[in-house]
C-alpha cells in the first residue's frame, strides 16, 4: 500500500496570530509518525482563526483537488464556547457522514474523563477525503486520533475508490490483523459480511458484534495528575508519580533537557559565562611585529668576534605607538620603549640599565650619543619575535571552553582581533510564584490571616542571575486553572525555561501538574523525588512553536512552595539543566569532600541535603557545621550556607570527624582569612 497523505488544520484565533501558542499540531504529527505504522505522511499543516469561511476554504482546498489528501484532521473549535464553530463549518462540506468514528473517539476519551462529552466532533467524507474534527486540547486531540488511527487506512482506501470486495476478502479477522486491532472482548464475529457492517450505525446497540474502534494507548500515557474539574472528592489520595532517587531524577533531566543552540556572539563583557561552540583560531600572529620587551636601545648585534661595547649615535626613537620607523644601520642605535616595534635592520635590544648618556643635543632635551656597556649582545636578545605568543592559524580556544570572568579567555580573543565567536545560547529563565495566599514581599502593613509574603520569587530570581543567566519575573499566578494556564502560555512565549514554586503537592488547589499535562499537552518526567527537602519536585517538558514556526521543547520545573525546598531543588535540579542547555560541563554544583565538625542525625527514609557552612581549616581540611534547624519553611537555614551536605539515609547518625560529600554553593571561608 502506498503512503497515505494527511493534512492538519489548527483552528485557533490565538495561534493564527502567534504560531508559538499552538501545542496540538506537533503532537498530532508525532502520532502519525510514531504510531501510524509507516503508512502516513503529513504533507501540510495550516493554522486558521475561528472563522467558518476560513475553515471551509482550507478544507476544500485540500479535498477538492484531483490528487487531494486522503485525510484531514482539524484540532480546535469543537467545544461550547461562543466562537467554537468547527463542526458548523465542516458538516455542510461532508458528502457522507461517519458516526462510527465519532462514537469511537468519544468512547475512548470518555474512558479518561466524562468531560470528553463536552466535545462536539464530526467525521465524514468529502470527495475522496476523510475529514475528522478533534478537540483543541493537546491531550484530547492525541487520544481521539490514537483511538481511530489504525482504522483510518481502511476507510481512506475505500473513500479513494478501492474495490470493497477485494479489500474485504479474508473477512474481519484479516482486516483486524492488518490494522493491528482486535474484536471487543467477549463477542464473536458477526455472520454478516464486513461490507454490510459499514451500512449500520453503531449507535443502535452495544450488543452488535461488529469490530469497534479500540484504544491503543497504554495507561502509562494517560495523565497521572488530578482532573481539577472533578473536585476534591475524586482527587488522588496518594501521589500517582513513582518516587525516584536523586540520581534517577538528574539522569532524566540530562536526557530531556533540550540540546544547546548555537548562536554568534560579540566578544565583549557579555560573553562571560558562555561556552564556545567551536574551536577558535588566531587570524593573526601575536605579536604582529618584532617588539622590545624592555626599555632601552635597539642595536645591530656585532658579527662573530666583534664587540657590542662602544659609543653610538641615537638616530631615531621607537615608542609603542603606530607609525613608520626609519631603518637602522650598523654603528647606529635607536631609543625604544617596552612593546615598541624594532626598527628595520635591528637585531637586539640593550637594556637602558646597561648604558650611559655621553652627549646631549644643544638644547639639552634629547640624547645625542649613548655608550653601551654590555658585551656579547646576541641577535634576538630582549626581543619578542613575531608569533612568539600566538601563531597565525593556531587554535587558541577549544570547543566547550567557558569564557570566565577572570579575563584570560576574553583577553586572548581580543589579542587576535576576534570580534565574534560561536557560543551556546544561554537559556532565558522565567520565575513564577503560585497561590492565592501569596502577596508581594514588599506589601506594606500587616498581613491578613492566611497571606504569605512571596520570598521564593526574589530568591530564585537572584539565584538564576547569580549563576549568569537572564531571569524574567513572571509574577504570581492564582490557584485557578485558567489563570495558571494563561500565565504559563504567556511565559513560554518569552522564556526558554520556567521555574514555578508551589502548587505541586496533593491539595485540591495544587494545579501545576494537571495544567502542564491536561492543558499544555506537556509530559511530566517525574513528580516525586526521594529527598529531604523537596520531595514533590516536578520536572516537565512542553511542546511549543517558536516565533519562526519551528516546533521546540521547553522545560518547566515546578518546585515546592516551602522556601528552603525551592532553593535546594533549584541548585540540585534546575542548575544542571541550565548548564546542559548552555553547553557547560560538568553540569551542576561542584562536589567536595568535607569533615563534620559535630554529629549529624540521619533520616531513615530519604537522603537529606543539609544546609551547612564549610570553612577551610589550617589543617587543609574542609570543616562543615550545620546552619541550625532544617525545617523546609525556615529560610534562616539558608543564611550564610555555602554547601549542601549530601547525607545518606540511615537509622543512626554520622559522628563528628566523619567525611561526607557536599555540593559547594558559594564562596568558601578559610581560617587564613583573618591573617
Amino acid at each position: 500500500m502506498s503512503t497515505l497523505k494527511a493534512a492538519i488544520l489548527i483552528v485557533s484565533t490565538t495561534a493564527s496570530k502567534d504560531p508559538s501558542a499552538d501545542s496540538s499540531g506537533g503532537i498530532l504529527k508525532d502520532v502519525f509518525e510514531q504510531e501510524g505504522g509507516g503508512k502516513w505522511e503529513v504533507v501540510d499543516t495550516k493554522i486558521v482563526g475561528d472563522e467558518v469561511l476560513d475553515i471551509q476554504r482550507s478544507i476544500m482546498n485540500w479535498a477538492n483537488q484531483e490528487d487531494g489528501v486522503n485525510l484531514i484532521v482539524s484540532t480546535g473549535g469543537t467545544g461550547f464556547a461562543v466562537h467554537d464553530s468547527t463542526p458548523e463549518a465542516v458538516t455542510p462540506l461532508l458528502h457522507k457522514h461517519a458516526p462510527g468514528l465519532v462514537h469511537g473517539m468519544l468512547s475512548a476519551s470518555y474512558a479518561v474523563t466524562p468531560f470528553a462529552l463536552m466535545s462536539r466532533p464530526v467525521a465524514g467524507v468529502r470527495n475522496k477525503t476523510i475529514i475528522i474534527t478533534l478537540p483543541g486540547s493537546p491531550k484530547g486531540a492525541k487520544e481521539n486520533l490514537q483511538s481511530v488511527l489504525r482504522l483510518l487506512p481502511h476507510a481512506c482506501l475505500q473513500a479513494a475508490g478501492a474495490d470493497s470486495r477485494s479489500l474485504h476478502a479474508g473477512g474481519v479477522g484479516k482486516l483486524e490483523n492488518e490494522a493491528g486491532v482486535s474484536s471487543i472482548s467477549g463477542h464473536q464475529p458477526h455472520s454478516h459480511s464486513h461490507g454490510h457492517s459499514h451500512g449500520h450505525s453503531h449507535g443502535h446497540g452495544y450488543g452488535h458484534a461488529h469490530s469497534m474502534p479500540v484504544r491503543h494507548t497504554s495507561s502509562e500515557e494517560n495523565p497521572k495528575s488530578n482532573d481539577p474539574s472533578l473536585g476534591p472528592t475524586r482527587r488522588n489520595r496518594s501521589s500517582p508519580y513513582p518516587m525516584l532517587s536523586v540520581d534517577e531524577a538528574i539522569k532524566l533531566i540530562k536526557e530531556q533537557t533540550p540540546l544547546p543552540q548555537i548562536v554568534e556572539a560579540k566578544v565583549d563583557g557579555s560573553l562571560v559565562g558562555s561556552v564556545l561552540a567551536d574551536d577558535v583560531t588566531a587570524g593573526e600572529a601575536v605579536p604582529a611585529y618584532r617588539a622590545s620587551i624592555v626599555d632601552g636601545y635597539a642595536v645591530i648585534a656585532p658579527e662573530e668576534g666583534g664587540s657590542s661595547k662602544g659609543t653610538f649615535p641615537v638616530v631615531s626613537v621607537s615608542h609603542a605607538t603606530p607609525g613608520e620607523i626609519p631603518p637602522l644601520e650598523r654603528s647606529q642605535i635607536a631609543r625604544i620603549t617596552t612593546g615598541a616595534p624594532l626598527p628595520p635592520g635591528a637585531t637586539s635590544v640593550v637594556m637602558v640599565e646597561d648604558t650611559v648618556l655621553k652627549t646631549m643635543t644643544e638644547d639639552g632635551k634629547e640624547e645625542k650619543e649613548i655608550e653601551i656597556l654590555a658585551e656579547g649582545v646576541n641577535p634576538g636578545e630582549n626581543v619578542r619575535e613575531i608569533g612568539s605568543d600566538t601563531k597565525k592559524g593556531e587554535i587558541i580556544l577549544r570547543k566547550g571552553e567557558e569564557i570566565s570572568a577572570i579575563g584570560g579567555e576574553l583577553g586572548l580573543l581580543a589579542s587576535v582581533g576576534k570580534a565574534e565567536v560561536l557560543v551556546y545560547k544561554r537559556p532565558v529563565v522565567g520565575v513564577l510564584s503560585t497561590g492565592d495566599e501569596i502577596v508581594e514581599h514588599s506589601k506594606p502593613g500587616e498581613l491578613r490571616l492566611g497571606e504569605v509574603r512571596d520570598c521564593n520569587r526574589p530568591t530564585l530570581l537572584s539565584a538564576v542571575r547569580g549563576h549568569g543567566f537572564e531571569a524574567v519575573d513572571l509574577g504570581v499566578a492564582k490557584d485557578k486553572s485558567g489563570d495558571l494556564e494563561q500565565t504559563l502560555r504567556d511565559g513560554l512565549r518569552k522564556v526558554d525555561v520556567i521555574i514555578t514554586s508551589g502548587g505541586v503537592s496533593m491539595g485540591e488547589l495544587d494545579l501545576l501538574k494537571p495544567t502542564i499535562e491536561r492543558s499544555l499537552g506537556g509530559t511530566i518526567h517525574f513528580g516525586r523525588v526521594s529527598m529531604k527537602p523537596g520531595k514533590p519536585t516536578t520536572f516537565a517538558t512542553v511542546p511549543v512553536k517558536s516565533n519562526t514556526g519551528e516546533r521546540v521543547s521547553k522545560v518547566i520545573f515546578s518546585l515546592p512552595g516551602n522556601p528552603v525546598s525551592a532553593v535546594v531543588t533549584f541548585h540540585l535540579f534546575v542548575l544542571p539543566s541550565l548548564h546542559h542547555a548552555s553547553g557547560i560541563s560538568p553540569a551542576g554544583l561542584p562536589r567536595v569532600l568535607v569533615t563534620l565538625d559535630h554529629e549529624f542525625c540521619l533520616d531513615p527514609q530519604r537522603a537529606e541535603y543539609h544546609r551547612s557552612i564549610v570553612t577551610l581549616g589550617k589543617d587543609g581540611l574542609m570543616h562543615a557545621s550545620s546552619t541550625g534547624g532544617q525545617r523546609s519553611s525556615r529560610v534562616g537555614s539558608l543564611k550564610s550556607a555555602n554547601v549542601l551536605l549530601c547525607l545518606p539515609t540511615g537509622k543512626t547518625s554520622l559522628p563528628k570527624g566523619a567525611t561526607v560529600e557536599a555540593l559547594l554553593m558559594g564562596r568558601m571561608k578559610t581560617e587564613f582569612d583573618a591573617l
